[in-house]
């Protein structure tokens, strides 16, 4: 389970394993006392009798609750079904794409661009660098566009969802690319925050995708 972070909305989000999630509402229940629950096909909020709210982000909605079938069970089941998931994590400085069955990388592909960081010259010299700069950028995600084109296209058909992440602008000018459009329906939140793409940054990225996002509000 990650550590609280502020929300935009008020509260504080932390990210529960799909392991854990079950035993994480237990002891919210036990905190707060006995909960309510609003069920939805993307979202479980639990209202704790003191108040106290548990907003939880299904991951790979929809979510169906079988009559009988407690909520947090339903949850945890949901969230733990081994799927298949294409990743796709650009920064301007390099590009990872992988396909999991679960938390496992069955195929990967890793790699790099050089792109010179921002000028502070002035003058020709600047506009030269910049127009320099621009085709390093160019070059960066037309390999990054290359690499899903080849990887995670043909994988599209078996793919429950493609996760993207690193930089929101970069990735965004990367799924232009008229190659990658039957990637684009399967885009699906949360938007991985990692730093610059390796295997490693890669390998972790299901500790993410699969967690439930939980948003937190204590009264």
């Amino acid at each position: 389970m990650s550590p609280g972070l502020p929300a935009a909305g008020g509260g504080r989000w932390v990210n529960v394993a799909p392991e854990r999630v079950a035993g994480w509402l237990d002891r919210f229940a036990e905190r707060h006392g006995s909960l309510t629950w609003a069920i939805s096909p993307a979202t479980i909020i639990a209202t704790a009798a003191d108040g106290a709210v548990a907003d939880c982000k299904v991951p790979f909605p929809p979510l169906a609750v079988e009559p009988g079938v407690p909520p947090t069970a339903a949850l945890a089941a949901h969230a733990g079904v081994e799927r298949r998931v294409g990743v796709l994590l650009v920064r301007l400085g390099g590009y990872a794409a992988g396909v999991f069955e679960g938390e496992r990388l069955v195929a990967s592909k890793v790699g790099s661009r050089q792109v010179h960081g921002r000028s502070a010259a002035g003058g020709w010299s600047q506009q030269r660098f910049a127009r320099r700069r621009e085709g390093q950028v160019r070059v960066a995600l037309g390999a990054a566009a290359d690499t899903a084109a080849g990887l995670l296209v043909p994988a599209a058909p078996g793919l429950a969802a493609v996760m993207v992440g690193g930089e929101r602008r970069a990735v965004g000018q990367v799924l232009q690319d008229a190659r990658l459009a039957p990637l684009r329906s399967l885009v699906a939140d949360p938007f991985l925050t990692v730093p610059d793409p390796r295997r490693r940054v890669l390998e972790d990225a299901p500790a993410q995708f699969r967690c439930v996002r939980v948003r937190v509000a204590e009264p």
